[in-house]
């Protein structure tokens, strides 16, 4: 059995990146895990990261981070993939103030790189994984790439995926080889859907509605990996 491993920035990055892909592994006969990294709690949020929670229609008192993860759980069982949550803080929560610090530089009393190539070390070296997944960053936000970079401290063989939906928004395509193109099918498609639609939280504020984010995944062709490999002289990658 070959054991597929994502690990996701945050709650619902892999299911809404590559959810095609791992549903069809999982069909497969595939072992699929989603280990999220950022979904520790904070006991009564304020500033910026309080109005992440209300702008998304969630008062004050709600569990916020408990809630993300109830729907991380169940977005996986969709497929049968096993959730695995990580104790670190996401972004709002570590002190970047409004949403441009997002996708700005990283502060530089952000420490949270050495921790978390450890944990993620530890977790590869646990799992096992015959594929290691992870996001490419496409958009910049600022976790994502706090992951890319950790997954490639670690220093073990992965692949990159597209991030979604923020690719949409993209002004050019990302610079990096495919490695892997996986054509959708419609039944990819409908467990992405699936998938995608359990993140309930996430839906108004990133789509509108679940029929709008029916309308983006039905006019998807298929889900790229990419290698930061260098491409040799002919194109092909190392």
């Amino acid at each position: 059995m070959t054991h597929v491993v994502a690990i996701s920035p945050h709650l619902d990055d892999a299911a809404f990146s590559v959810g095609g892909y791992l549903a069809a592994r999982a069909r497969a006969g595939d072992r699929v895990t989603i280990v999220t990294c950022f979904t520790d709690n904070v006991a009564r949020p304020t500033g910026f990261a309080l109005a992440c929670q209300l702008d998304k229609g969630l008062p004050a008192d709600v569990d916020y981070m408990e809630l993300r993860r109830s729907e991380d759980r169940d977005a996986c069982a969709v497929i049968g993939a096993e959730a695995i949550h990580l104790p670190f803080l996401e972004a709002p929560h570590r002190g970047y103030a409004c949403a441009p610090a997002l996708f700005a530089d990283r502060r530089s009393d952000d420490g949270l790189l050495a921790p978390l190539t450890v944990a993620l070390g530890e977790q590869i070296d646990r799992l096992a994984p015959d594929r290691l997944l992870g996001p490419l960053a496409v958009g910049d936000h600022v976790d994502h790439w706090l992951v890319r970079d950790a997954l490639a401290a670690t220093g073990a063989d992965h692949l990159l995926w597209e991030d979604w939906p923020y690719l949409r928004r993209a002004m050019a395509a990302p610079d990096e080889p495919v490695r892997l193109r996986y054509a959708l099918s419609e039944q990819d498609r409908a467990e992405r859907l699936a998938m995608c639609a359990a993140y309930i939280s996430q839906l108004p504020f990133q789509f509108g509605s679940t029929e709008n984010l029916q309308k983006a995944i039905d006019e998807l062709k298929e889900e790229r990996l990419r290698s930061t490999a260098p491409r040799g002289p002919d194109g092909a990658t190392g």
